[in-house]
């Protein structure tokens, strides 16, 4: 009796441990970062034509480390293949990065307002991409865990300049 109890326990404690799908979405931020940031490059594509370079404005990131911040970085430049770095607008126009003249960058700034992570498998992001005064996108999206892995559920355009 004594063994066939400590069989079902071992069991039962196996069955509850696999259907455990519980995924803290702060341990996956930099790749959420990533996800939602390379969505919104993706929306408005005539903003990235010939940039020079782009750069994200990390300063709010605080679920996010020096470590995760450079693979986002590193995520970055490898795929658009140009120079990526963690800049505010503020620090661009101090490196001579903006045309104060005209108000644009040679490249395009995103950046992130609001991150909402809150719910489990839904994390919220309101973010925009900058590349002049006329230029720019407000873009709100959702990234979903589901089937292992986090994905874009749903992007909107919330506004454009």
């Amino acid at each position: 009796m004594k063994n066939r109890l400590t069989v079902i326990l071992l069991m039962l404690t196996l069955l509850l441990t696999a259907c455990n799908t519980d995924i803290n979405p702060k341990e996956h931020a930099s790749e959420l970062y990533s996800i939602a940031l390379d969505a919104i490059m993706e929306t408005d594509k005539s903003l990235n034509d010939d940039m020079e370079f782009i750069a994200i404005d990390m300063s709010n990131f605080d679920e996010v480390n020096e470590k995760q911040k450079k693979s986002i970085l590193d995520y970055f430049e490898d795929k658009y293949k140009v120079k990526v770095m963690d800049a505010t607008l503020e620090e661009l126009k101090e490196k001579g990065y903006y045309n104060e003249d005209t108000f644009t960058l040679d490249g395009v700034l995103l950046t992130v307002q609001k991150v909402n992570f809150n719910v489990k498998n839904n994390i919220f992001f309101n973010g925009e991409k900058y590349r002049s005064a006329k230029g720019a996108i407000g873009v709100e999206s959702t990234v979903h865990y589901k089937d292992g892995s986090w994905r874009i559920k749903k992007l909107k355009e919330s506004w454009v300049s």
